[in-house]
């Protein structure tokens, strides 16, 4: 049976999402990019969804939920699937069930989109993985300059409509100027090696607030070829990069991810070939960034390369939610860890004497308990003040303060799935004072959001 491809006008069309685990969190990113009106139903919902501008109605799917949708996405389990799909029949909606093949009658393909044009690829359903690859190899073979033929097409087109061209003769014009496009290219990839040498930006986005880059990086985002960016980083910040090819390479504890090698062999292939690469990380490179190996691999390579530093998380999050990591007369110094293996972070902790420093946890939210444990059993005072800092930077900033003994028993926060922060110290005593309402009248609403917490 083959299948009807076609493309969707969502804006202001009411869309269904039932289920709102990481499967429909990755659904929705295109519905709201196609601003479609959407209504999420579920019992339990991710925080991902949770933040998100959509409608949330907390409880089981039923039937008048299809009330007033055009289109309908299943990302519930498979028992939950087949009663969206048998309500939906009856009443003509199509229904994608992800994952799904028996219950869905839309299959949503590997999607590629480029300076104005959109492709969609599809297995009808059978095979998502290989279309998966064919979508990056489509990626890798359209033109750098695409979005000059774009434009070379619609300035084509407006002086055929004024010139009452006819249809038959418009497509080999058309042809004819951009032969005229790709032999310049040619010439131009035929160059002397030396003028046509990519180069490779390590640049730091910040702890998210795209209004925290500094001007460098955005403008090597302005004159990116190619972006490979992390999970943290904000949409905003790649919408600086209008004229580049964007690929997520981003890494989360659990998950799935692209491994560090193939990231390493992406930047040398694309600068080998001329390309303007910016690699986009969260905070800073150098801070637990990994960026110290891509820098070491362009060296060995040959590649020239630069790194533009971003605002570390172990900073920011903490100054954001009104906590300084040093004060005179509390601490003169602080220690940040990674808290992602106790191999890296015991060995650091334990040398440090109890109060004589602030201690900043990045990326332990999942261990957190057994570094408060381990701070303990090396002498701190299980009254220390400690605060757990999610989503910094963000319009969803949390902040919960406890005392290092309750954050060895556990809280809520440092169970949450969102990225975090915490620090640990007699400084986080300071968050009541300079958290207070006349800072948060003039700061952003990201700081505002994270007094408040």
């Amino acid at each position: 049976m083959s299948v009807f491809p076609v493309f969707l006008k969502l804006a202001g069309r009411r869309v269904l999402v039932v289920g709102a685990g990481p499967v429909a969190a990755s659904k929705l990113a295109a519905l709201l990019e196609a601003d479609a009106l959407v209504t999420v139903v579920a019992p339990d919902v991710v925080e991902e969804i949770a933040a998100a501008p959509v409608q949330i109605v907390r409880r089981a799917f039923e039937p008048r939920d299809l009330d007033g949708v055009c289109f309908v996405v299943a990302a519930a389990p498979p028992e939950v699937n087949r009663q969206v799909s048998a309500a939906a029949e009856p009443r003509g909606l199509f229904v994608n069930a992800v994952d799904d093949m028996e219950n869905a009658s839309v299959y949503l393909g590997a999607v590629v989109r480029k300076a104005g044009i959109t492709m969609a690829m599809s297995t009808d359903g059978e095979a998502p993985a290989l279309v998966g690859l064919m979508r990056e190899a489509l990626e890798q073979l359209l033109p750098d300059d695409l979005d000059t033929w774009m434009e070379t097409a619609r300035a084509a087109r407006r002086d055929w409509l004024a010139r009452r061209v006819p249809m038959a003769e418009r497509r080999p014009l058309l042809l004819e100027t951009l032969v005229a496009l790709y032999a310049r290219r040619v010439r131009q990839a035929h160059a002397p090696a030396a003028s046509r040498r990519g180069f490779v930006s390590l640049v730091g986005a910040g702890p998210g607030d795209p209004g925290l880059l500094t001007r460098r990086a955005a403008e090597r985002l302005a004159g990116a070829d190619l972006v490979l960016y992390d999970a943290l980083v904000d949409p905003e910040a790649l919408a600086l990069a209008p004229h580049a090819q964007r690929i997520f390479v981003g890494k989360r504890a659990g998950r799935p991810a692209v491994t560090q090698e193939f990231i390493i062999r992406l930047l040398i292939r694309a600068a080998r070939r001329g390309r303007r690469v910016v690699r986009l990380k969260g905070g800073d490179p150098f801070v637990f960034g990994r960026g110290g190996e891509e820098a070491l691999a362009l060296a060995a390579a040959g590649l020239p390369f630069e790194v533009v530093p971003g605002i570390s998380a172990a900073i920011a999050a903490p100054a954001l939610a009104g906590i300084p990591v040093t004060h005179r007369g509390i601490a003169t110094g602080f220690v940040v860890v990674s808290g992602h293996a106790e191999e890296a972070y015991r060995p650091v902790l334990e040398s440090v004497a109890p109060a004589s420093a602030t201690i900043v946890v990045l990326m332990g939210m999942g261990r957190i308990e057994d570094i408060a444990h381990l701070l303990l059993a090396s002498g701190w005072n299980p009254e220390t003040p400690a605060a757990v800092l999610v989503s910094a930077a963000t319009a969803a900033a949390q902040a919960t303060v406890v005392t290092l003994g309750e954050l060895a028993r556990g809280v809520p926060a440092a169970r949450t799935r969102q990225p975090g922060t915490v620090v640990i110290g007699d400084v986080v005593r300071l968050r009541a004072a300079l958290a207070s309402d006349s800072i948060e009248r003039d700061t952003s609403p990201a700081l505002a959001g994270a007094a408040k917490a």
